[in-house]
């Protein structure tokens, strides 16, 4: 008699801040809700989905990172003008480059990344240095739960990239890393979660030291510690990828 444990297939679990951005991306594809339609309130929200309001919140801070909503205090969250299509196509033609192709989108989002660093570690404001901080809390906070999700991040550097205050280097870093996104999953198939998630933590920690360094305003450092951010991860993804090509 065969092993009948082949007929069994393996559970992905998702993250439920993961199932709220698909949906509504759904929804803006399909065009039930279009550029400048006004999202249900977070209260709605959580009653419809049956998941906590952190939740929620943690899906739209991800949505209006990206740039497929945006959030006006005190008026609500409101679909962008540029429609999820046109983002998803940028992306699965940047995720569709050859090999040699990729090599050289690592050098463009390096640089891009050390430009916006610098930038941001310059100019930000107390206001926007407090949503940095929130941002890195709700990454660290993921990690010690146990969840390797990259949302959080991303969102990380997208938002240095938005501090910096230059519009054109948000909207290249948010395409670029999303070759972040389809790697990482390899990565995280090939190794297992609980070694994936090693190299998460170092992340965090990697994360902070970029931010003391924007909080100390000293440009200098926060190169120098993006760039030691940058090398890490870029060593980790290469190993691995040699290793499954083994």
């Amino acid at each position: 008699m065969s092993d009948p444990l082949k007929y069994f297939e393996r559970i992905e679990l998702q993250d439920p801040a993961d199932v709220v951005i698909q949906q509504i991306k759904e929804l803006i594809s399909s065009g039930k809700l279009k550029p400048g339609d006004r999202l249900p309130s977070e209260q709605k929200l959580e009653e419809r989905f049956g998941i906590s309001r952190a939740i929620i919140r943690r899906a739209l801070k991800r949505l209006d990172a990206y740039g497929i909503v945006k959030t006006v205090p005190q008026s609500g969250t409101y679909v962008a003008g540029l429609g999820v299509d046109a983002l998803a196509g940028m992306l699965a033609n940047i995720l569709e480059l050859e090999e040699k192709d990729y090599d050289s989108l690592v050098e463009t989002r390096y640089a891009l990344e050390i430009y916006a660093v610098e930038l941001t570690a310059a100019n930000i404001s107390d206001k926007c240095l407090l949503e940095l901080e929130t941002v890195h809390r709700d990454f660290s906070q993921q990690v010690k739960r146990g969840i390797a999700n990259l949302g959080e991040d991303l969102v990380f550097h997208i938002k240095i990239a938005e501090y910096s205050k230059n519009a054109i280097l948000k909207v290249l870093i948010t395409l670029l890393a999303s070759d972040l996104i389809k790697i990482n999953r390899e990565v995280e198939e090939h190794l297992g979660k609980k070694n994936f998630l090693k190299r998460r933590e170092m992340a965090v920690q990697e994360h902070e030291n970029i931010l003391n360094a924007i909080k100390a305003r000293d440009p200098e450092k926060a190169v120098l510690a993006m760039k030691f951010h940058y090398n890490q991860s870029q060593e980790f993804i290469t190993n691995v990828r040699k290793m499954m090509q083994v």
